[in-house]
């Protein structure tokens, strides 16, 4: 059987942890900081968890599950 091949798109989106959460980078966080208020770009340097059928799915397009 051949190696399941991995979403490349999906690996440079999201990565999972050793305990098995999944992470992912918040959006608009790189562009016109000026409009945005100072706390809304604070919580968007934080990381993200996903849970849930949709953290399943990610991780079974990265070859974890």
């Amino acid at each position: 059987m051949p190696k399941q091949k991995i979403k490349k798109s999906v690996a440079k989106r999201f990565k999972v942890t050793k305990t098995g959460k999944v992470l992912f980078s918040h959006q608009y966080k790189s562009h016109l900081k000026m409009n945005k208020s100072k706390s809304r770009l604070r919580r968007q340097k934080v990381e993200g968890t996903l849970e849930g059928q949709f953290a399943k799915k990610i991780k079974h397009m990265l070859g974890e599950i």
